[in-house]
């Protein structure tokens, strides 16, 4: 093995804490990993970590090669960068929601791979918030409070959690005036949080006890309900913005919904970025900010979704 690329495997290791998790980043088998390791302690005459049944910490020594290898192979990519081309290239691997993600980002990596033909990208959907180092990908859209502090974020929007009906269903059943008035209707929820739902800043507010007549995992099935009149939903408000406008769905009690949630577009670090990200991430900011459905409200109304 390339005693640089053997470096670079190392500082893999120890900055993903696991022999598979490095495997995974670096598109490897976790055997060759173990080798590498195995073989750089070997010429080090020296346990370069210590082995847990959940974790890789390094030893003092370990820490003093994974520093110096980080600056060799800074160094390394400083110089190759400054004889390279700084046109964008590259596999590209971004995550989203999965709804937000096929309605709104997929169009715009779409159009990036129109004006940039030496990108490949790969959008991976999924609702749960994927650890970007240790899955190995560039961008991420994330929709809600940043738990993370060590991203580097661009805030691009904003949703709501909205509650909506079809006219049908309530000319039906009749139109809510308070959230209490919620537990007499017919609901349709996800699965967690089924039993109830929360309103005001912080979720302080009103709480609505439900008896919902029908609920899913996804969140198609959810608005299909919906949409034919089977009960009143709480969606996130881009999901169904195009639906209120048009009339064909009722937004309810939009004076009693929680604060707005941000949408950002999220790098694990802006060191050594990529060209490929950079322009990425440029281009993506401004299409995502001239979406009209993550576009702050301008009326003093509360909601999120």
């Amino acid at each position: 093995m390339d005693r640089l690329d053997e470096l670079t495997v190392f500082v893999t290791i120890i900055d993903t804490g696991s022999l598979i998790a490095a495997a995974r980043r670096l598109r490897r088998s976790a055997p060759a990993v173990t080798r590498a390791l195995n073989g750089l302690e070997e010429r080090a005459g020296v346990r370069l970590v210590e082995r847990t049944t959940r974790r890789l910490t390094p030893t003092d020594a370990g820490r003093n090669l994974a520093d110096h290898a980080r600056r060799l192979i800074g160094d390394y990519e400083t110089a190759i960068g400054g004889v390279a081309a700084t046109e964008a290239r590259g596999l590209l691997r971004v995550t989203a929601p999965r709804v937000f993600g096929r309605r709104h980002v997929a169009p715009v990596i779409t159009d990036f791979l129109d004006q940039h033909p030496l990108v490949q990208a790969e959008l991976l959907l999924n609702d749960r918030n994927v650890d970007l180092i240790e899955e190995d990908v560039h961008v991420a859209v994330r929709i809600g409070q940043l738990a993370d502090s060590s991203l580097v974020v661009r805030r691009v929007g904003e949703v709501r959690r909205t509650l909506v009906a079809s006219p049908d269903y309530l000319a039906r059943r009749g139109m809510p005036r308070q959230p209490a008035d919620l537990s007499r209707h017919e609901t349709i929820t996800g699965l967690i949080m089924a039993q109830e739902w929360r309103f005001g800043a912080t979720n302080r507010g009103p709480v609505a006890r439900l008896s919902p007549r029908f609920s899913g995992n996804d969140v198609d099935a959810n608005l299909m309900a919906i949409r034919t009149g089977r009960g009143i939903g709480r969606v996130l408000s881009y999901q169904v913005a195009e639906e209120i406008a048009e009339g064909s769905l009722i937004r309810l009690l939009p004076e009693f919904e929680p604060p707005a949630l941000p949408v950002h577009l999220v790098v694990p670090s802006s060191r050594n970025m990529a060209p490929k990200v950079r322009a990425f991430l440029d281009h993506a900011a401004a299409a995502l900010e001239r979406l009209s459905v993550i576009r702050p409200e301008r009326s003093t109304g509360g909601g999120k979704s």
